[in-house]
C-alpha cells in the first residue's frame, strides 16, 4: 500500500511540474489608420477666421471636468449632479461591478475545491429478500463526516486564458462606464446650451414685441389722424400677434428641454426647473492634440481594444478543450453506525486518485467551437477599427463645424447689422409718406429672423463645441483603467470619477506611512473631495491616536493619528497624517500619505 502512495504521489508531483502551455494566440493590439495630423485645422483652414482658435498642443489636455472650460457655474452644478444621481451612469457602474466579480469568480479555477456534506441517515432493510444480510429487517443509523477535494491544473492555458478574458471584459465595461458618463455630461451641456439659447430668443423676441407694440401704437395714431391707412394698422397688428405667439410657442420646447435636463440629473421633472437666463458664453479653446493621441483618449475605442483583448484569450480556452484534463480529486471522513464511535480512528475512511478525462470523438465540436472563437476575433477587430474611424470623424465633423460656423457669424452679425440700418431707413421712408407700411413690416421681419439665426448659429458654435471635447474624450486617458491586480484586489477600486488626490508636498514622517491605495471606493456616491464632502453632508470622525512627532513647516502641524471617515472603508489599522493650517480662513484639514493628499474640509 505505501509504495502504491509513493509511486502515486511521485506521479502527481510529475504531472505539477509540467510547463503549462497556453493555447492562446500571442496579443497584439491590432494596427489601425491613424492620419499624421487633423485636416481641419491646417493653417490653409484659418486665413478668413478671427473668432474661433483651437488651442495648441502646448497647452495641455483636456481635464477631467471638462465643463469648467465654459466657465459657467450653473453648468458646473448641474455636471456634478450628473456624476452622482444619473442613473444609466449608476446602471453602468453596476455592470462594470459585475463583470469585476466575474474576474474573481474566474480566478477561483487556480485553487482546489473543498467540499463536505456531513449526514445521518436512518434506513430498515426489508426482512421478506431472498439475500443474506446480517440488517435485514433491523433500523440502522449510519453517521458520516465525509470532506471531499478536487483540483484541476491549468496545464492547457484554460483557465489563465479565461481569466484573461474575464479581466479584459472588466476592463472593457469600465470603459464602457466612463463612455456612458461623458455622454450623460456631454448631453447635459447640449441641452443646457439649447435651453440657454431658447431663453436668448425669448429675450429677443420679448423686445421685439415692445418694439412692433410702439410701431402699432403709433400706425394707429397716424390711421386717426387720417395720415395712415387701415391696412397699415392691419398689418402692424398682424406683426405684433405673429411675433407674439412664436415667443409663447419657444415654451413648449424649453420645458422640454428642462424636463431632460431634470432626467439627467436625477431629479423628478415636476420638481426641478431653471430661471432664464440668456446665452452670452463664448466657445472656449480647446486643446485637440495629436491624432495618434486620440486611441489612448477615448473610451469607447478602449473599450472596444479591450474586447479584441478578450476575443483573442477566448480563443486559447476552445483549444485548451482539445487536450486531455486532469483532476486530482481526494476524500476522506469519518463514517461509523455508532455516534459512539464516529470520530474514531477506525471509523477513518479515505480515497486519492488522479483522473484524466479525453474526448476522443465529437463530430467535430470543438474545431467548430474554435472556428466560431476566430471568427468572433475577426469581429472584433474589424469593430475596433470601424470605432478609431468614427472616432476620428467625429473629431473632424466638429472641428469643421466650428471652423465654418465662425465664419458664419462674422458673415451673419453683418447681416445683422445691415438689417437694422434697412429698418431705419424703411421706418423714416414711411413716416415721409414715400413707402407704404408693407416695407416696414417686410424689414421688420428680415431683422428677426436674421437675429434668431444669429442666436441660433451661437448656440450650435457651443453644442458643437461639446460635441469636440466629447469626441476628443473628454479628458479621460487609457491609463485609467483599472489593471488586472486591481481587479481582483480586495481594496476598493476608486469611485467612479473621482479626482485622483496629488502627491503631498507634506515632508516625510520619520516612519513610512502604509500604503493608502485602500482609501479607493467602488461606491459612486463615495465622496473625494473637500467641496463634494461639503455638498453631501459628509463629516469625518476622527479617533485620536498616539501622537509620535509633531513637526512641519510654514506654521503647519504634522500629528499621526487614526482617521475613520464616512463613504470611506480603509485598511484596517492604515493612519494618517493630519495637517492643521491655523492660518486658514476657514477651518480645515487635510490627511496626507506617502502617495496622495486627501482635503477632508475647507
Amino acid at each position: 500500500m505505501t509504495s502504491h502512495l509513493q509511486i502515486l504521489a511521485v506521479s502527481v508531483m510529475g504531472l505539477l511540474l509540467l510547463k503549462s502551455c497556453d493555447k492562446a494566440p500571442k496579443y497584439k493590439t491590432p494596427p489601425a489608420q491613424t492620419p499624421p495630423a487633423y485636416k481641419e485645422i491646417a493653417p490653409e483652414n484659418f486665413k478668413e477666421t478671427d473668432n474661433w482658435k483651437f488651442a495648441q498642443p502646448k497647452d495641455g489636455v483636456i481635464r477631467g471636468k471638462w465643463w469648467e472650460m465654459f466657465n459657467d457655474s450653473q453648468l458646473n452644478t448641474l455636471e456634478e449632479q450628473v456624476n452622482i444621481s444619473n442613473q444609466t451612469i449608476l446602471l453602468a457602474d453596476a455592470n462594470f461591478r459585475a463583470a469585476r466579480a466575474v474576474v474573481k469568480e474566474s480566478r477561483s479555477q487556480y485553487f482546489p475545491t473543498v467540499t463536505t456534506s456531513p449526514s445521518i441517515v436512518v434506513s430498515r432493510q426489508p426482512a421478506g429478500l431472498n439475500q443474506s444480510t446480517v440488517s435485514a429487517g433491523r433500523v440502522v443509523t449510519n453517521y458520516s463526516l465525509p470532506f471531499d477535494v478536487s483540483w484541476e491544473p491549468d496545464l492547457w492555458g484554460r483557465v489563465r486564458n479565461t481569466v484573461s478574458a474575464s479581466a479584459s471584459e472588466a476592463q472593457a465595461t469600465a470603459a464602457d462606464l466612463e463612455n456612458v458618463r461623458l455622454s450623460m455630461q456631454a448631453e447635459l451641456a447640449f441641452d443646457y446650451y439649447q435651453l440657454r439659447s431658447l431663453d436668448a430668443q425669448k429675450e429677443l423676441l420679448d423686445s421685439t414685441v415692445v418694439a412692433y407694440q410702439q410701431a402699432f401704437d403709433l400706425t394707429r395714431v397716424r390711421f386717426q389722424t387720417g395720415i395712415a391707412s387701415d391696412e397699415d394698422v392691419a398689418q402692424a397688428e398682424t406683426q405684433l400677434e405673429t411675433t407674439q405667439a412664436q415667443a409663447t410657442d419657444l415654451g413648449i420646447a424649453r420645458a422640454q428641454l428642462e424636463h431632460a435636463i431634470a432626467l439627467l440629473t436625477g431629479q423628478p421633472a415636476s420638481t426641478f426647473s431653471l430661471s432664464a437666463a440668456p446665452l452670452k458664453a463664448q466657445p472656449p479653446a480647446i486643446p485637440i492634440g495629436l491624432p495618434s493621441q486620440l486611441l489612448e483618449r477615448r473610451p469607447d475605442i478602449a473599450a472596444s481594444e479591450r474586447r479584441v483583448a478578450e476575443a483573442n484569450a477566448q480563443i486559447g480556452v476552445t483549444k485548451a478543450a482539445f487536450f486531455p484534463a486532469l483532476t486530482l480529486s481526494a476524500a476522506a471522513g469519518f463514517t461509523s453506525s455508532s455516534i459512539a464511535s464516529w470520530f474514531t480512528w477506525p471509523a477513518r475512511f479515505f480515497s486519492v486518485g488522479p483522473t484524466l478525462a479525453q474526448t476522443l470523438f465529437d463530430k467535430g465540436r470543438r474545431a467548430a467551437a474554435t472556428e466560431q472563437a476566430r471568427a468572433e476575433y475577426d469581429g472584433t477587430v474589424a469593430n475596433y477599427r470601424q470605432t478609431v474611424l468614427t472616432a476620428f470623424e467625429e473629431v473632424e465633423d466638429n472641428l469643421a463645424t466650428l471652423r465654418i460656423l465662425s465664419r458664419e457669424l462674422e458673415q451673419q452679425d453683418a447681416a445683422v447689422k445691415s438689417s437694422e440700418r434697412t429698418l431705419s431707413l424703411a421706418n423714416d421712408r414711411y413716416k415721409s409718406g414715400i413707402d407704404s407700411y408693407l416695407n416696414v413690416i417686410t424689414t421688420q421681419a428680415t431683422l428677426l429672423t436674421n437675429q434668431r439665426t444669429a442666436v441660433n448659429l451661437r448656440m450650435q458654435q457651443m453644442t458643437a463645441s461639446v460635441e469636440l471635447i466629447k469626441a476628443l474624450g473628454g479628458g479621460w486617458n487609457a491609463s485609467q483603467l483599472p489593471t488586472p491586480k486591481e481587479l481582483t484586489s480586495k481594496a476598493p477600486l476608486p469611485a467612479p470619477g473621482s479626482p485622483v488626490g496629488k502627491p503631498s508636498a507634506t515632508p516625510e514622517p520619520t516612519e513610512p506611512l502604509k500604503d493608502s491605495s485602500a482609501m479607493r471606493d467602488s461606491n459612486p456616491e463615495s465622496p473625494r473631495s473637500g467641496r463634494q464632502r461639503k455638498a453631501w453632508g459628509v463629516s469625518p470622525r476622527i479617533v485620536p491616536g498616539k501622537v509620535n512627532k509633531a513637526c512641519g513647516a510654514g506654521g503647519s502641524r504634522l500629528i499621526w493619528i487614526n482617521v475613520k471617515l464616512d463613504g470611506y472603508r480603509p485598511l484596517r489599522g492604515l493612519r494618517y497624517i493630519l495637517v492643521l493650517n491655523p492660518g486658514a480662513h476657514a477651518p480645515g484639514f487635510t490627511l496626507t500619505s506617502a502617495a496622495r493628499t486627501e482635503t477632508v474640509l475647507g
